[in-house]
């Protein structure tokens, strides 16, 4: 097998446009392989996507050419339109469940395992999260002659109930514990819920005068 991605980290435009042919694969088999145009509308969608990036045809293709040197992208023959295919399965040697894996934390950044089990739906069904779980170890613990782990579990965020795992194809990752989220108001909700409510008293109090007036009657 193929294991000269190894040589060096994707950059993050490799990293996406590898990933949304690994997305578009399985979620829209009928157009794929994808042309260069449909490539660059996947890799900037502004859905599943975590950072949302805004890439040029010219860097999109500067991407499949690293990726085509690394055996990771191949063009598809057979039609007048050239056409991008991914490699991934093969190229990196993993199982098709430890590729979806990696290809989701590719595209929506570092997630946990029951994020990745959802996120992982129209892809490939999972049977649990204990099934999830078992993958991204077997991906952490990936001898080095195969290569090196190609994913690392995160340090645990502040107030969050579990991990997040990255993946490692991008190279190494922060494994600082990330600084605590500013707190937000706890009267911010209650707070519009009362000014919404206080507009919806006096818009039944004029209605009700309006009622009374009609009718004749004195104000209650």
């Amino acid at each position: 097998m193929n294991h000269s991605f190894t040589s060096r980290p994707l950059s993050p435009a490799e990293a996406r446009v590898l990933a949304t042919l690994m997305e578009k694969a399985r979620t829209v088999p009928d157009s794929y392989p994808l042309t260069l145009n449909s490539l660059q509308t996947g890799c900037n969608q502004k859905s599943s996507r975590d950072p949302v990036m805004n890439l040029s045809e010219a860097e999109i293709s500067e991407a499949i050419d690293g990726l085509r040197e690394l055996s990771l992208v191949v063009e598809s023959s057979g039609s007048r339109v050239t056409r991008y295919e991914h490699n991934f399965q093969r190229g990196v040697g993993v199982p098709e469940q430890s590729a979806v894996l990696l290809g989701l934390l590719m595209l929506r950044g570092p997630q946990t395992a029951g994020e990745l089990r959802i996120n992982a739906d129209r892809w490939y069904k999972f049977l649990d999260i204990a099934s999830v779980e078992a993958f991204l170890e077997e991906l952490q613990d990936r001898a080095e002659e195969k290569g090196g782990p190609l994913v690392a579990k995160l340090p645990r965020a502040p107030g969050a109930r579990e991990q997040r795992w990255a993946h490692l194809l991008g190279g190494p990752v922060d494994m600082s514990i990330p600084a605590e989220a500013p707190p937000r108001p706890a009267a911010a909700v209650p707070e519009e819920r009362l000014q919404a409510l206080e507009a919806r008293v006096d818009e039944l109090e004029r209605l009700l005068q309006n009622l009374s007036e009609q009718l004749g009657l004195s104000q209650p």
